[in-house]
């Protein structure tokens, strides 16, 4: 029920039906899952592989809108070139370039471009932002997020993906003046400013509920915070949780829980947001002190956390925590998945092995780990962008290359 009525939120307020896409970071709701996709229970052989194109290096993931295929690529740390594809063949339909050299820690792609209606939205790792109209394939608008915002670049750069609210599109420039801002969708001018709360890092603004309130939830380094989207207000934030360097969004799970996560010794914790009256509250629900997932948001099945429980450090692989704090298993070594991606479709869950590139299907049971199929898809390390799932085909990438898989169900 949580995550039918979330969708019917965030549909609503992205201002038009997504239907059966994946159009912006982690899907239609952004908590990974593809709710009207039925999917093959057999690989005979390994899923078809209806085309592959090559990409330049990075993590950017692909979103799909409308039988396009849409990723922000990097040129030879010169150029960021959104690409338009053709969802059934992979070729190349438009692009639009901008010059942006440099380079940056684990170098390439960062973002996830978020596609609407009319427009799509993307962020470069040096902070440019850019409103794409998809008819004229021409930029209608643009920012610099350090230039007009302040912000200052992370390491690895700006990694973050705009949120579609209504008529806006809301970004977070975490600076020492600001924290999240909405701008008009058509015309870039500024609706409205929250304070700051907090420097910036890898994350990406969502939408959620709680106690009847919507509201944006955005990490910073620091804090944990909703913001009223509206007019910007903070509602709450909290910073009982800490890690040098996050990464991962955190995950509502419903009735006001929150699972927040990082790498670097800064385990997991549960928090519980209370609204009442328009005044919130904040508590701590359980902690994992050794158990942390270093990049993808874990997903939620009937009241389980299906988290990838690995760091630099720890190698606890994929693992089954309910709501409660109890680990009801985990892989470890065997699979490890490293640091892929995760999506939730048609009661299975796809998951990449960042290390390998072999694709497993799986049936998620918090009573142990059940492997439905698997094939070898990718190549090459750092297989961490994130995948993309609609009408039955998943698309994916390496360093290199991006694939389009046919693993709907016949």
């Amino acid at each position: 029920m949580r995550s039918v009525v979330t969708g019917i939120i965030v549909l609503m307020a992205a201002g038009g039906a997504w239907g059966s896409d994946w159009p912006q970071f982690r899907g239609p709701n952004r908590d990974g899952t593809a709710p009207d996709v039925r999917l093959a229970r057999s690989w005979p052989g390994g899923p078809k592989v209806l085309w592959t194109v090559k990409v330049g290096v990075g993590f950017g993931g692909p979103a799909i809108q409308g039988g396009n295929v849409y990723i922000l690529d990097r040129v030879a740390r010169r150029r960021d070139v959104l690409r338009c594809l053709d969802l059934k063949t992979g070729n190349e339909k438009w692009t639009f370039g901008y010059d942006a050299p440099g380079r940056v820690g684990y170098d390439g792609s960062r973002s996830t471009p978020t596609v609407g209606e009319k427009y799509v939205f993307t962020i470069g790792p040096f902070g440019h932002m850019h409103c794409v109209d998809k008819q004229t394939h021409k930029a209608v608008w643009a920012k610099q997020l350090s230039a007009d915002f302040g912000s200052r670049r992370p390491q690895w750069g700006f990694s973050q993906s705009p949120l579609l609210y209504k008529d806006t599109v809301i970004i977070a420039p975490l600076s020492g003046s600001v924290g999240v801002v909405a701008l008009k969708r058509a015309t870039g001018k500024v609706v409205w400013k929250s304070p700051p709360f907090g420097p910036m890092r890898y994350m990406s603004p969502q939408v959620t509920t709680i106690g009847g309130v919507e509201q944006i939830l955005m990490m910073s380094k620091s804090h944990t915070a909703g913001v009223e989207p509206g007019t910007g207000k903070v509602l709450w934030k909290y910073g009982g949780w800490r890690c040098s360097i996050p990464i991962n969004n955190p995950l509502p799970a419903g009735k006001g829980l929150i699972f927040i996560s990082g790498g670097y010794g800064a385990g997991s914790v549960m928090i519980r947001v209370e609204g009442k009256a328009g005044r919130f509250s904040v508590k701590e629900v359980f902690r994992l002190r050794r158990l942390g997932a270093h990049i993808h948001p874990p997903i939620l099945h009937k009241g389980h956390l299906y988290v990838q429980f690995n760091t630099k450090r720890e190698k606890d692989g994929l693992a089954c925590v309910d709501l409660k704090g109890n680990v009801k298993w985990k892989t470890g070594r065997r699979p490890n998945f490293d640091w892929g991606g995760m999506i939730w479709a048609d009661d299975h869950v796809l998951a990449m092995d960042g290390a390998t590139g072999i694709l497993r299907l799986i049936k998620p049971d918090p009573q142990g780990y059940k492997e439905v199929a698997k094939a070898s898809i990718l190549g090459g390390r750092q297989i961490w962008g994130p995948m993309a799932l609609a009408d039955g085909k998943l698309v994916l990438r390496d360093q290199r290359q991006m694939k389009c898989l046919e693993v709907g169900a016949k």
